[in-house]
């Protein structure tokens, strides 16, 4: 079984590599005239995209195949009232060596809209805003050469005193969705409102991948082990070019459970390895470290004294 792990957005290891550099909406409406707004937003998208590279460069040279993309790149994107222009082709270059570059090296890449993007919502403007959200990060994974295989993380969203009724609210804007959209998106389970079981139900029926957050049935449980929910989660992915994909982290404490700890507890990890070695499927795994990449180069570290796991690469192993 091989499985590679990669890390979210910002990079520990790097000095003043923020690739989501951005501008409040207040000082943007500061600024004295359009010209100089969308000086000021190309000028930081630039920056951020060119962190991009350089995180991905790093990842490569560490052995880390994965890497979720910040929802930051493009400052105040999908914000009604912020001047139009289109970014991925007045930095078309910028783009081109992130697509170039992931080319050559096969990392998978995704991203995870924020909090916000909802599709269960009862308001209109909210569903009109989360669709433009979807769009932008649409555009951003097209223009760094990733089709389908691009993903886009979203929780099913509210449950606005009725869940039965929110659900069937995602499933009727799901479907209004173009076609190149709902084929990137994939649903996880989150740690308060639907539970793992309840997000399987739901990707079944609408045949969307599942990415399983271990760390988030942990705190939201369904009455299910990981060993009975892995099989049918791994099977939403079925007919997807790349393996399926987890989250993992570690609480931070007993009393703080949702929240995520600076690095991830080695044993409890391999103990879900060795319960994941049962299906003996390939799979990718996305730390959610607080730590970043320098969480996942300590985890790989720890792993090196268990000696049923072998290192393919720098960050993936086969146990």
């Amino acid at each position: 079984m091989i499985v590679r792990f990669g890390f979210v957005a910002m990079s520990l290891e790097l000095h003043d590599a923020s690739p989501s550099k951005t501008i409040s909406y207040t000082n943007y409406a500061k600024l004295t005239n359009d010209r100089s707004r969308l000086f000021r937003l190309k000028k930081l998208t630039e920056e951020n995209l060119n962190n991009t590279l350089r995180i991905l460069i790093n990842a490569h040279a560490n052995g880390i195949e994965l890497y979720r993309i910040t929802s930051k790149l493009v400052p105040l994107a999908t914000h009604k009232d912020v001047i139009g222009w289109d970014y991925t082709s007045e930095l078309s270059q910028e783009f081109q060596k992130i697509k170039q570059f992931l080319e050559e090296t096969g990392i998978r890449i995704s991203a995870h809209p924020d909090h916000f993007t909802v599709l269960t919502s009862p308001r209109e403007e909210v569903v009109e805003a989360s669709i433009r959200d979807l769009i932008y990060h649409d555009r951003i994974l097209s223009a760094m050469g990733k089709g389908a295989e691009g993903k886009l993380v979203l929780h099913i969203g509210g449950v606005y005193k009725d869940k039965e009724k929110a659900i069937d609210i995602f499933k009727s804007n799901f479907s209004a969705l173009p076609q190149n959209i709902k084929e990137r998106i994939i649903l996880e389970n989150d740690d308060k409102s639907y539970t793992a079981s309840e997000t399987l139900k739901l990707c079944q029926e609408l045949h969307i991948p599942m990415v399983f957050d271990v760390h988030h049935h942990l705190c939201n449980p369904d009455g299910l082990t990981v060993e009975e929910l892995l099989g049918p989660v791994f099977n939403t992915w079925e007919n997807q070019i790349l393996p399926p994909k987890i989250h993992y982290s570690t609480p931070k404490s007993q009393s703080s459970m949702r929240s995520h700890a600076d690095d991830v507890d080695s044993e409890a990890f391999y103990e879900f390895l060795v319960k994941a070695k049962k299906l003996d499927k390939n799979f990718d795994v996305m730390l959610e470290a607080k730590n970043k990449d320098a969480a996942l180069l300590k985890l790989m570290d720890d792993l090196k004294s268990y000696k049923d796991i072998k290192f393919i690469r720098g960050a993936v192993i086969e146990i």
